[in-house]
């Protein structure tokens, strides 16, 4: 079977492949971040890179069987400026319809976000289908609504596994230091509140310490959110219930709702959400963004590590479609 990847990021329509127990394949990449391929190559040294969606050509390729993509969704998201089609991110959706059209594959699968009726109702017309609806909260701890076109066959929701925050926080591994979260005791002598608010999105605080600063909601909302930190209830601010579901992450941070944390009743701290837990969100395998030397020193950074994983699929949603034809 040969593959075609477009906005390919870590792989995760790969890892899918993998979870479907899929192994006779060829793989072909376009990507042009560096530490998203440096992710994808240490974990599949076969792929084939190919660069620059821009410059691929269907006449170069072999015959493919599948074709995929996440076209970058900045354009188009609610929370973008949504320049849509006259975005020059947002113009990258028609390599998508062009290569659909060059390789003729004889499945496809193409990812974004919610986005207006109008902007759905032009990509559904040239891809030919109507999207299916899927939120990822059903396979994993995370709130994270997506369309998907597709001419697979018989596709419906997933069963909901009923996974909370709570089933995939590592709370043992997590340094109370400041890459993860700072302990309010250690600033007793400080000015606190100016240090809380400098550095609002990776502190912990002590309930005692924050209380001054967190207003809650009369009640937990439907998507888990129980309050949220400083003057405005923006997503950068909210604070989740590990009895609930993460915000969905995004390219800034791993999702600002995630960097900013989650509020513990038990323990009475924020802190944010550490690499390990955004990549069981996504249903990646823990340690699958994490590469190193030879020396044990890290290449990718956390920073680009959130980065991928808030751009990438939920994988274990991927392999829900893909299941269908590919068993």
């Amino acid at each position: 079977m040969n593959v075609l990847s477009l906005f390919d990021g870590m792989s995760g329509a790969q890892l899918a492949l993998q979870k479907l127990g899929v192994k006779h394949y060829t793989y072909y990449a376009s990507e042009v971040d560096k530490y998203a391929i440096a992710v994808t190559q240490n974990n599949f040294p076969n792929t084939i890179q190919l660069g620059d969606v821009t410059k691929i050509k269907g006449d170069d390729l072999p015959e493919i069987d599948l074709l995929v993509g996440g076209f970058p969704c900045q354009s188009y998201s609610f929370s973008g400026k949504q320049g849509g089609f006259q975005d020059d991110r947002g113009k990258l959706f028609f390599e998508c319809v062009r290569l659909l059209h060059e390789v003729k594959p004889k499945y496809f699968l193409f990812e974004n976000v919610k986005m207006k009726k109008e902007y759905q109702n032009e990509i559904s017309k040239l891809f030919g289908v109507e999207p299916i609806e899927i939120n990822s909260s059903l396979l994993s701890a995370q709130n994270r609504q997506r369309l998907y076109w597709t001419n697979i066959p018989g596709v419906g929701q997933p069963m909901d596994k009923g996974i909370l925050l709570r089933d995939i926080i590592h709370e043992g591994e997590v340094d109370r230091d400041k890459s993860h979260c700072i302990d309010a005791n250690y600033y007793k002598g400080g000015n606190l509140k100016s240090y809380f608010e400098k550095n609002i999105r990776q502190l912990v605080f002590e309930k005692l310490y924050y209380k001054p600063y967190f207003k809650e909601y009369s009640e937990k909302d439907s998507k888990g959110c129980v309050g949220y930190v400083g003057n405005s209830p923006k997503q950068a601010t909210r604070v989740y219930d590990v009895d609930g579901k993460s915000v969905a992450l995004c390219a800034n941070g791993g999702g600002q709702g995630g960097k900013t944390g989650l509020y513990k009743f038990i323990e009475g701290y924020i802190r944010k959400l550490t690499p390990t837990e955004c990549e069981k969100l996504q249903t990646v395998p823990v340690g699958y963004t994490l590469v190193l030397d030879e020396n044990g020193k890290q290449v990718v950074s956390n920073t680009q590590r959130y980065k991928m994983l808030g751009n990438g699929f939920t994988v274990d949603v991927i392999a829900h479609i893909l299941k269908g034809v590919l068993l």
